[in-house]
C-alpha cells in the first residue's frame, strides 16, 4: 500500500506531552514551533490518507488543515479543512444555490480568489515599476533587477 506525505497545520503550538501522545498513534515530524506536523500515512489514495489521519488524530490535536505535501500529476494538492457545522450548512446552501457540490463550489471559489490575487499582484508590481521608471533609466532598473534575481541570499556579491 502506498504512503502519502501529509502536512498538518495546527490552530496552536503543541505542548510536548501532546506531541508525545499523538506520536503513539501516528508518529509525526514537527516544525520548530510545533504548529505544523508532517506524517506518512498508508492508504490507497491521498484523500483516504487525509481522512484516516484526521480520524486518528482529530481528538488529540488542534488540527486546522490537512494538505498533501506533494502535488498530484495535475499539480494540485488536496486540502482538508474541518468546518464548524454552521459554516458547513452555509457552504452547502450556497453550493446548492449555485447548482454545485460543496467541494466544487469551494474549488471554484479558491480558483477565483487565487486568480484575483495574482491579478492584483501583477497590477501592484506594474504600478511600482512605473514609479521606479519615473526616477531611473530602464537599463539601470533592468540591471538592478537582474542582480537581485541572481544573488544568492547570504553570499556577498562582487
Amino acid at each position: 500500500m502506498p504512503h502519502h506525505a501529509l502536512e498538518i497545520t495546527l490552530t496552536r503550538p503543541l505542548a510536548p506531552a501532546e506531541l508525545r501522545h499523538a506520536a503513539r498513534v501516528m508518529p509525526p515530524a514537527a516544525n520548530h514551533d510545533t504548529t505544523r506536523l508532517m506524517a506518512l500515512v498508508p492508504a490507497k489514495t491521498p484523500g483516504r490518507a487525509a481522512h484516516r489521519l484526521r480520524r486518528l488524530l482529530d481528538t488529540q490535536l488542534p488540527i486546522d488543515v490537512i494538505t498533501t505535501h506533494y502535488s498530484d500529476e495535475r499539480g494540485l494538492v488536496l486540502l482538508i479543512v474541518a468546518l464548524p457545522p454552521v459554516t458547513r450548512t452555509a457552504l452547502k446552501a450556497a453550493a446548492d444555490r449555485a447548482g454545485q457540490s460543496p467541494e466544487r463550489f469551494v474549488q471554484l471559489a479558491l480558483h477565483r480568489a487565487l486568480a484575483q490575487h495574482a491579478s492584483d499582484e501583477t497590477d501592484r508590481l506594474d504600478q511600482e515599476v512605473k514609479h521606479l521608471l519615473t526616477h531611473t533609466a530602464a537599463a539601470h532598473l533592468l540591471s538592478a533587477v537582474g542582480r537581485a534575481l541572481t544573488q544568492t541570499p547570504g553570499v556577498p556579491q562582487p
